[in-house]
């Protein structure tokens, strides 16, 4: 197709896609700015859908020649905006297969979670240059114009050894000319990945590696660390001390998660016999959750509130988190079973002593002067669990941190202008959109030498960690395996047996509801939006006021935080969805309130001995 008909063609579009007026919009705002332009910098939107209708061969020179088709539109700084791709297999790049194509230079799309972004920083969109010698007639106008395309380092764009082509004397860039853009760097990683985060095993060793996605101008602060975006770019090969894929990005796009249309017909069918109870078919599902770990009917008080706080995240509140804390001397059997249970939920991040839990800075590999913010477990784990282990491997450090995240489901970055080589001092606050798991080891050593003197009647002794801390947690709950609750004869059976055979299925609860049932009924309860009855409303205040008062002193005031009542509705709205009802009921709160009942007993002792 000739070059001229292509111009026709995309003139064609732009008219009939409102483009040449936004063109012409555009020419207005750089016609009255007062700044000179070496560059004047256009954005033009284009649907592949559209045009290739329109025409063929100009939609195919888009789409797998786009370098050269901006040249179709206009010889200035076009920038062709695509709003999606034909959703087919060769326009996709899946960051898990190898090898990966970076030397076709056409658009791809991909889609990845951030786990990683740098602080904005400039780049040199185009700058102008002179031939130094005065007598050479390229020493004046525009005839050395250097624009950015795709791909292209800074170095590539302004740099000193540029030669003259008619006299080959060395080119000065005249900086009066000179545009800037903004520019961002993030890291991207596939959701299959975080299998890697989840203590996940399958016999399979596999490896992942995160690609880098430039952002500029208009794309910049467009993404957040934790969110899932499909990205649509250009693959390119950039050097640096190893070389890496990366990807100029031309748009990008929010994952929205996939709400599930029901539940299995065996859990359909349980509801159905248990609809004249409240709490039957919760009690139930309690009962027979995580049998592949636990026999049926062990740790029922901490596999509902484990169920609970796994419908809670569905991410669109930060006060819904239902954070736990379990007080346990048997922390092998706790920790397979938090393990298990983070692996029903997309993203359940099981913490690594070797990474951070919050966001950590270091100097961006690409040299452009940025620093890359790491996401850590926290922002990993966005709208899901972060499950941290034992609270008192944790130094006093990341203590204080977690208090104070939980406390304001938030974290702050400082960013030392001194240290990383700015003028100035940055801070940047990330939302902790997360529930927090974690328990306390009755038997360590440490616990043994800390003994508390002055203890009341049904309180634990959280000695270890800060009482702040402890109180910051929604639920506290005590995993004796000696009581009565917790008889050890049907653990130490069901502990034998799989050590027989691990991939059995030791009950008929495990076969007649699978854990991919559990996965489905999780993810359908989580996204039910709930509101909450006058009834329940009133019990719910009812309680939290008659609490607070018979927990007030005349010296310390009260031992009720001003988080109380949140946790009461995160817990009665808990129980609402697990039910798989759109409605909390007064029978919620009754649940909410023995729960949250019990946790203050454990963390502040029993009321008698006020």
């Amino acid at each position: 197709m000739s070059n001229l008909k292509m111009k026709e063609a995309a003139l064609i579009y732009l008219d009939r896609s409102g483009g040449l007026q936004k063109f012409i919009d555009d020419c207005k705002y750089y016609n009255d700015s007062k700044q000179s332009y070496a560059v004047y910098r256009f954005n033009v939107l284009i649907n592949p859908s559209d045009i290739v209708e329109l025409d063929a061969e100009l939609g195919n020179h888009i789409l797998h020649q786009p370098l050269k088709a901006a040249q179709v539109f206009q010889s200035i700084n076009i920038v062709l905006k695509l709003t999606h791709l034909p959703p087919l297999p060769s326009y996709c790049l899946d960051l898990c297969e190898f090898p990966r194509d970076y030397t076709s230079q056409r658009f791809y799309t991909m889609q990845g979670i951030v786990i990683a972004m740098t602080t904005v920083t400039k780049y040199t969109q185009g700058a102008r240059f002179l031939c130094s010698d005065e007598a050479c007639p390229l020493s004046k106008g525009f005839q050395y114009v250097r624009v950015h395309v795709p791909g292209a380092t800074e170095s590539a764009t302004v740099r000193n050894d540029f030669l003259c082509n008619l006299c080959s004397s060395s080119l000065q860039e005249d900086r009066k000319f000179r545009v800037l853009g903004d520019k961002q760097i993030v890291e991207i990683i596939t959701a299959k990945s975080l299998h890697a985060f989840q203590g996940y095993c399958n016999n399979q060793p596999f490896r992942f590696q995160s690609l880098t996605v430039f952002l500029r101008d208009e794309s910049v602060n467009k993404m957040n660390i934790g969110n899932e975006y499909k990205v649509i770019g250009i693959p390119t090969c950039v050097k640096t001390s190893q070389t890496a894929v990366c990807v100029e990005a031309n748009s990008i796009t929010f994952c929205i998660p996939k709400v599930p249309s029901g539940i299995s017909d065996n859990f359909r069918c349980l509801l159905s016999l248990t609809s004249s109870s409240c709490w039957k078919f919760t009690a139930i599902l309690a009962n027979i959750f995580a049998s592949q770990i636990v026999p049926p009917g062990t740790y029922n008080l901490l596999k509902l509130c484990l169920l609970m706080s796994l419908v809670q995240t569905h991410n669109k509140e930060l006060e819904n988190c239902l954070d736990i804390l379990i007080v346990t001397s048997d922390t092998l059997l706790i920790d397979r079973l938090l393990n298990f249970s983070i692996n029903l939920v997309p993203r359940g991040i099981r913490h690594s002593v070797s990474t951070e839990i919050f966001p950590t800075l270091s100097r961006n590999k690409y040299g452009t002067g940025a620093v890359s913010i790491q996401a850590g477990s926290a922002l990993l784990a966005k709208g899901g669990i972060c499950f941290i282990g034992d609270l008192a491997t944790h130094k006093k450090d990341k203590l204080e941190q977690l208090q104070s995240a939980v406390e304001s489901r938030s974290i702050t970055v400082y960013i030392s202008g001194k240290k990383f080589g700015d003028d100035v001092d940055q801070q940047m606050t990330f939302p902790v959109q997360c529930s927090f798991w974690s328990f306390l080891d009755m038997d360590s050593p440490s616990r043994r030498n800390i003994q508390k003197t002055n203890m009341l009647i049904g309180q634990m002794d959280c000695s270890l960690i800060p009482a702040n801390l402890v109180e910051s947690f929604a639920l506290l709950i005590n995993c004796n395996e000696s009581s009565s609750c917790h008889p050890l004869l049907p653990t130490v059976q069901h502990t034998l047996k799989k050590a027989i055979d691990p991939e059995g299925l030791l009950y008929l609860a495990s076969k007649q509801f699978t854990t991919e049932d559990f996965e489905k009924l999780l993810a359908f309860a989580k996204n039910l939006n709930v509101e909450f009855s006058l009834e329940a409303e009133r019990m719910i205040h009812g309680y939290y006021l008659a609490s607070r008062r018979i927990r007030t002193d005349s010296i310390y005031g009260s031992k009720l935080s001003a988080s109380a009542l949140k946790y009461l509705v995160s817990l009665s709205e808990a129980h609402a969805r697990l039910n798989l009802r759109n409605k909390v009921l007064k029978e919620d709160v009754l649940i909410a309130a023995l729960l949250f009942e019990t946790s203050l007993t454990l963390k502040y002792g029993n009321l008698l001995s006020y």
